[in-house]
């Protein structure tokens, strides 16, 4: 067994033997309550699930394990000589609670690339397709075309016990995360670069290598890689695409099924599609004002057009948070160490000024601070990635690692097939009259 399987399983099995007493102790106690509004208005902040691998504060942010983005970005493994953390560390914290050591990361990248030989089958069915194919399709059909090999069903057929299933997940896991770089990269090169692929780099972290087989061959964009995979892995449980994933998984599909309609969540624009949205929305307003330095009052006018339109400016407010999310604030500082005086990652900024001023003034959102996709797509496109409809793709190899952590431990702790009870609209309105 391996060191981080034999620590997750020692982990798992003390916790999985406690919520076995909590439940015992304290099962029928009520936790929350349910208001009309929030079962009308898609369950929004019902607390409904299990998820420790991340949780989300309104004020604060993120955390991974209680760590937040600036601790990861301190306290996490760094290459020698990096500033940014390598997600190999992050998957191993949310994995077992525990910051990794260097050699432990070290020993992760070198598990990846070992498990990383993705099968001929897999991108013959992706050649099978038409290149036109958005990207997100193409991700979700090369993920499930992988099921065949799953140790899960596999081990299922053959009878294992109940105790084992998180044994099998763990594998079914750690075998895709490291497949997943080498297909998200196959996708790009074949969509956009006239199928010339490139080679892997032997001993190479998961990140980099990702950033060099896409074809950029640079320091500061293999340290945005590494950044960017970290701090969109997780965003605590009730997000569309970790609720996807644990609720797949609940009828005890294995990995790939889950992590493809995971994925198919992901893809949507109330969702992860936003960051292209974002993007494409900059270069629009680009074309229109024909300058890609506009005046910050050129900036506003075409917000309060956009608005006027009876849409919404892509990137700002979130179902959540109540500040700026620490993601976008890493990717800030991110730019502000690395890139100097690059039109659109100035319009980012001055969108920052901008945007909550108009929507505060307005009322329009809750939340009128930027979110992560507001400053990812100017972070690629400086680099030279600028084919916007693949950025959900990068946002998928990201988030596996948060959703396939949290399903090893759902599989650990033996949670239970979700299964919410629903209502029907003449219900609600006898329980209105009634009460």
């Amino acid at each position: 067994m391996d060191i981080l399987k034999q620590k997750f399983h020692t982990k798992s099995a003390a916790l999985k033997a406690e919520l076995k007493a909590i439940v015992k102790e304290h099962g029928d106690h009520k936790i929350d309550e349910v208001k009309i509004e929030q079962l009308i208005g898609g369950m929004r902040s019902v607390k409904s699930m299990i998820w420790d691998t991340s949780s989300l504060d309104p004020e604060e942010g993120i955390r991974f394990r209680g760590y937040n983005i600036p601790e990861l970005r301190e306290k996490l493994p760094k290459v020698p000589g990096g500033k940014e953390p390598l997600p190999e560390g992050l998957f191993w914290l949310m994995m077992v609670g525990e910051l990794p050591t260097e050699d432990e990361v070290r020993w992760l990248s070198k598990e990846w690339e070992r498990r990383g030989k993705v099968p001929q089958s897999v991108y013959d069915t992706l050649d099978s397709l038409p290149v036109s194919t958005h990207p997100m399709t193409q991700f979700s059909i090369g993920i499930l075309s992988m099921q065949h090999e799953s140790v899960f069903s596999e081990s299922y057929e053959e009878g294992m016990s109940r105790d084992d299933y998180w044994d099998a997940m763990y594998e079914d896991s750690m075998n895709m995360i490291a497949k997943l770089p080498h297909i998200a990269a196959y996708i790009y090169r074949r969509t956009f670069k006239n199928g010339v692929t490139i080679a892997s780099k032997e001993n190479f972290d998961w990140g980099g290598n990702f950033a060099h087989i896409l074809g950029f061959d640079n320091k500061d964009f293999y340290a945005l890689m590494r950044l960017y995979l970290t701090i969109h892995a997780d965003h605590e449980g009730g997000n569309a695409s970790a609720h996807t994933m644990h609720l797949v998984g609940s009828t005890l599909s294995d990995v790939y099924y889950s992590f493809s309609a995971s994925m198919n969540a992901l893809a949507g624009p109330l969702h992860g599609l936003a960051n292209q949205e974002v993007i494409k929305w900059i270069f629009e307003m680009v074309e229109e004002l024909k300058t890609n330095r506009p005046t910050k009052d050129q900036i506003r006018a075409y917000i309060h057009k956009t608005l006027d339109e009876g849409k919404v400016v892509p990137g700002y407010g979130h179902a959540v948070l109540r500040q700026p999310d620490p993601r976008f604030l890493a990717q800030k500082k991110f730019a502000e160490d690395n890139i100097e005086n690059d039109p659109i990652v100035n319009i980012v900024w001055d969108l920052f000024e901008i945007v909550p001023q108009v929507l505060g003034e307005l009322g329009k959102v809750k939340n009128p601070w930027p979110n992560v996709d507001a400053h990812s797509g100017a972070l690629l496109v400086h680099y030279g990635l600028t084919e916007y409809s693949f950025y959900t793709v990068l946002f998928g190899v990201s988030r596996a690692l948060g959703v396939c952590a949290g399903l090893c431990w759902d599989r650990a702790l033996g949670l239970a097939l979700e299964r919410p009870k629903s209502i029907t609209t003449d219900f609600l309105k006898a329980f209105i009259a009634k009460n």
